[in-house]
């Protein structure tokens, strides 16, 4: 396990995302899919209770959704949970292609994966709301790191 983290963690943004559509394209059918996002959000590591605070849930989001954000020696690291299953799977995603990133890498890539994989399609309009709110707080997380780092 931690040599798998250790993997991915060297891995580009793309490299990542890749990985996503190609574990995704061995299922045809969405119901398949959707239950992949439910074992992956089961899998995600439990928000601490200390960041489940007002300022950490995202707004547009048809479920509560919680997101936080670390900056240690220049990589962001990203922790988040969801009281829906499937949006927490989504979670899961994001968390694993944005974390382990510098704040510039996150704020100046485009994540294709989401429409590759028909994720966006497949979503109703509510929760892909939420999916913008998701990717929007974690670019101004970065950009909030990528600032505090210029001065």
């Amino acid at each position: 396990m931690t040599f798998n983290k250790i993997l991915i963690a060297k891995m580009t943004i793309n490299e990542l995302q890749d990985n996503i559509i190609e574990e995704f394209s061995m299922f045809d059918d969405w119901m398949d899919k959707y239950a992949l996002l439910i074992e992956l959000g089961n899998s995600l590591v439990p928000l601490d209770e200390k960041h489940k605070s007002p300022q950490n849930i995202i707004e547009g989001c048809q479920s509560r959704v919680w997101l936080n954000a670390e900056l240690n020696n220049g990589i962001i690291t990203y922790q988040g949970e969801s009281d829906a299953v499937l949006v927490k799977g989504i979670v899961s995603l994001l968390i694993q292609v944005l974390s382990g990133h510098t704040p510039e890498e996150v704020i100046n890539t485009e994540l294709y994966f989401i429409d590759k994989i028909g994720l966006r399609e497949h979503l109703s309009p509510t929760r892909s709301n939420g999916l913008l709110a998701m990717i929007k707080q974690m670019k101004m997380f970065a950009l909030a790191f990528n600032a505090s780092n210029a001065k």
